[in-house]
């Protein structure tokens, strides 16, 4: 830990037992400790005090935590500030970020990260004496429409490098897999660009043709080449003021990379089969899944074009190394699927989601999204079982796990206490002398009548007991097995049916919870 004389820690938190908290584990190390109660006491104790660092909670009664940070910057302006939060949310982390917050931790805290956190800003004060400077507007849309999804720690991560990039001119280089979201997060850094008014265009350069990605890129005059029968203004034109995406910028050619460093040191472009020169202000992205560093030593790639784009980079995830945050891509996927195609699939069962976890990913996201896209047509309801997903996908699992019932399905113990089966009844297979009521077995065939429909159904003069034997004679005469969850499964589907799919009231039919009844669902894969 690192220790620095008088280092005064400003904590800010309507929350009286987080301050105590803090004070507790930081004054120890020798730390200068104050408090506020509320963002405008906390901006008064920073102007007066002018503490190395500070604490500030993002929720607060009256003035937001955001906005605190904002007042922060010219009460205190040589003071780091930690954004504290419960929530670990794509616009907390590039709002904190965006707005100069040093750090942001999420509650409940881990001390040991929390004291490195402190030494880090501390030394970090020390070192430069001041914050940066950042833009200071405030964000007016509660969510990113962009769809990046994920509290991971690695999600987090490049969250926080878009909140720091985000206010400058950069040029930034997005890595990553195929399938990983790299035109995401440059969609995202220019939302949170002051470019955001201005167009954003993003150009695949390995979809396009050698002999007409230059045209695409800078546009071309009338009669240029064959075909050129009108001018046309390209990419960097459009984007004036604005953000263009190179996605797959490693499969450009030699001659158009020419082209393209020009236009970023000089910030002019030339159309084809023009001498004129135009001035462009455009602001550049670009993103690859290939190794430039390789294609530099082997002269396939510019080198100074490569350090040009690499003044900042951000390496994209693959799914399979942040898999914490699949339950929350999932719920995200099927909610826009849901609004885009009116697919009706909301959910997910327990064992689908399982069977999800246990993949490789290898064209991660956005095959992830593929699958739930082709899970949620062939699902018959609104939830996506085991068997709607692809058989590709639901093979690679052998986990036995994932084929047993839950145990609550068999036959309770006697000692049992769960509710979902009266525990003064005990179901079994009898012997087969003997009916399910203990009387003598008979050989019972199946009565029925057709009614209009043309289905069949018992005569009314028939009594319960009657109905049971026919049931139990049927589920006798196919299986010597498994005959409780059998009639388990043909019950509750009824009833929910009947309940027409109210989960609630179909479990106060059944008797049982309602959180019983979803594990039923999921355990025999009911549709309704």
């Amino acid at each position: 830990m690192l220790k620095t004389d008088k280092s005064t820690i400003l904590i800010i938190d309507d929350d009286a037992e987080i301050r105590y908290s803090l004070d507790r584990v930081l004054s120890p190390d020798g730390h200068h400790i104050l408090t506020a109660d509320s963002g405008e006491h906390g901006v008064e104790v920073a102007e007066k005090e002018n503490p190395q660092l500070i604490f500030l909670d993002n929720r607060m009664e009256g003035m937001s935590g955001i906005e605190t940070l904002q007042h922060l910057r010219t009460a205190a302006p040589t003071s780091l500030v930690i954004l504290m939060t419960a929530y670990g949310t794509t616009q907390t982390a590039i709002q904190a970020m965006k707005h100069g917050a040093f750090d942001y931790v999420l509650k409940p805290f881990d001390l040991s990260k929390l004291k490195d956190m402190v030494a880090k800003a501390l030394k970090a004060n020390a070192d430069s004496g001041s914050a940066e400077s950042v833009e200071k507007r405030l964000l007016n849309k509660e969510d990113l429409e962009e769809g990046i999804v994920g509290s991971g720690e690695k999600m987090q991560q490049v969250l926080k490098k878009i909140g720091q990039v985000a206010a400058s001119e950069a040029t930034v280089m997005v890595t990553g897999e195929s399938g990983t979201g790299k035109e995401l997060v440059a969609r995202c850094i220019h939302r949170y660009s002051h470019r955001s008014d201005a167009p954003f265009h993003a150009v695949n350069c390995g979809a396009i043709p050698e002999n007409l990605i230059e045209s695409e890129l800078f546009g071309h005059e009338k009669g240029a080449f064959t075909g050129a029968t009108d001018a046309k203004a390209g990419q960097f034109e459009v984007c004036h003021g604005g953000t263009l995406f190179l996605d797959e910028i490693g499969d450009m050619g030699l001659p158009t990379q020419t082209k393209i460093l020009r236009a970023i040191q000089e910030g002019e472009i030339q159309r084809v089969g023009s001498t004129k020169v135009k001035k462009v202000d455009v602001r550049l992205i670009a993103a690859t899944h290939k190794n430039l560093e390789s294609m530099v030593k082997d002269k396939s790639f510019r080198e100074d074009l490569y350090y040009r784009l690499n003044v900042v980079r951000i390496e994209t995830p693959p799914l399979r190394d942040r898999m914490e945050d699949l339950p929350e891509l999932v719920n995200f996927m099927l909610a826009r699927l849901d609004k885009k195609f009116s697919t009706g699939t909301k959910e997910i069962s327990t064992e689908a989601m399982e069977i999800l976890k246990s993949c490789k990913w290898p064209g991660n996201v956005r095959e992830l999204e593929n699958v739930l896209h082709s899970a949620s047509v062939v699902s018959k309801g609104k939830r996506i079982l085991a068997k709607d997903l692809p058989e590709n996908i639901s093979s690679v699992s052998n986990s036995p796990n994932l084929s047993k019932p839950l145990q609550a399905s068999h036959p309770p113990s006697p000692d049992h206490t769960d509710d979902t089966v009266p525990r003064e009844v005990t179901v079994g297979i009898p012997p087969h002398d003997k009916s399910l009521f203990g009387q003598t077995a008979q050989s019972v065939e199946p009565v029925s009548h057709p009614n209009q429909n043309g289905n069949t159904q018992p005569p009314s003069s028939i009594s319960l007991e009657e109905s049971f034997n026919i049931s139990y004679s049927h589920l006798r005469a196919k299986s010597d097995k498994n005959l409780l969850e059998s009639m388990e499964k043909e019950i509750i589907q009824r009833a929910l049916q009947e309940c027409g799919g109210n989960q609630v009231k179909a479990s106060a039919l059944l008797g049982i919870t309602r959180a019983t009844l979803r594990k039923r669902i999921d355990s025999y894969e009911i549709r309704y």
